[in-house]
């Protein structure tokens, strides 16, 4: 993959150079790999922490100035935008439940099941992860192998700033019914978020299953258990109890993550 970045970096800092047909000829290349799963918003390293590919989404952002308004049927539904959707499913392994839409520049890997939902350009979803009803999958999102995004599940989106990091759900995860996740929040490895969990970056993760409780912020650990919690907060007109989340459990390693990921909803009684 040959792509010269500092065209883009170039054109970031002078939209002007946009009509350049090298740029634009670029800058639709990146959109081609990224919706390919060759180039990616964000990706996993070895020891574990994510790398923040911040010109693949300048490169995002550069795209929609070079499109279009366009009108699109597709049966009997009509679209107007500047975007294409995605297609060629069948080729790819993918299968789509009417009327689920995704466009041109997200990845769905072969495997990968939509109902009727959302996923915006710049997300990754890997194999065998399931998009449930009425769930949406913002831009540049990164969704790993093996998820689940349960009924209605907020997925945020983050195109700027450039350097902001994208919600991160890890593989195995499974995230109930109305779970909003934004901010750049990541979800550890095959953790479980019962319904209603809100994260945002200031969200407290609270893990209640210690003598003392342990905060987290920004990041749900592996293989959590969680469920939506309060906490007392004291304000000028009194105490009031705003949300936080709680870790109430663990899930159990196992070679059958079906088995251990129903075994954990039993054993902590959460609703998904």
């Amino acid at each position: 993959m040959n792509i010269d970045q500092n065209l883009i970096l170039e054109a970031w800092d002078n939209r002007e150079k946009l009509s350049d047909p090298a740029v634009s000829k670029t800058i639709e290349e990146v959109i081609e790999h990224v919706d390919k799963g060759r180039l990616r918003v964000a990706e996993p390293l070895e020891d574990g922490s994510w790398q923040i590919n911040e010109w693949v989404k300048k490169a995002i952002i550069l795209y929609f100035p070079l499109r279009k308004m366009e009108i699109q049927e597709v049966g009997i539904f009509e679209y107007h935008d500047k975007m294409q959707l995605k297609t060629n499913y069948k080729e790819l392994g993918v299968r789509v439940v009417p009327p689920a839409v995704a466009r041109y520049g997200a990845y769905l890997a072969s495997g990968t099941i939509l109902m009727p939902s959302y996923v915006n350009i710049g997300a990754y979803v890997d194999s065998g992860t399931m998009v449930d009803t009425w769930a949406t999958v913002g831009s540049c999102a990164q969704i790993g192998k093996d998820v689940h995004l349960s009924g209605g599940v907020g997925i945020g989106g983050v195109l700027e700033p450039p350097q902001a990091a994208p919600v991160i759900i890890e593989d195995g995860a499974f995230i109930g019914s109305r779970c909003i996740i934004v901010e750049g929040v990541r979800v550890g490895k095959r953790a479980v978020l019962g319904a209603g969990v809100t994260l945002t970056k200031s969200s407290k993760i609270i893990d209640v299953t210690v003598d003392e409780p342990v905060i987290y912020k920004g990041e749900v650990p592996e293989n959590s258990v969680v469920i939506p919690g309060t906490q007392a907060k004291s304000f000028p007109a009194g105490e009031f109890h705003v949300p936080c989340a709680l870790i109430i459990g663990k899930r159990k390693e196992s070679t059958d993550l079906k088995t251990s990921l129903n075994q954990a909803l039993r054993d902590n009684d959460v609703a998904v």
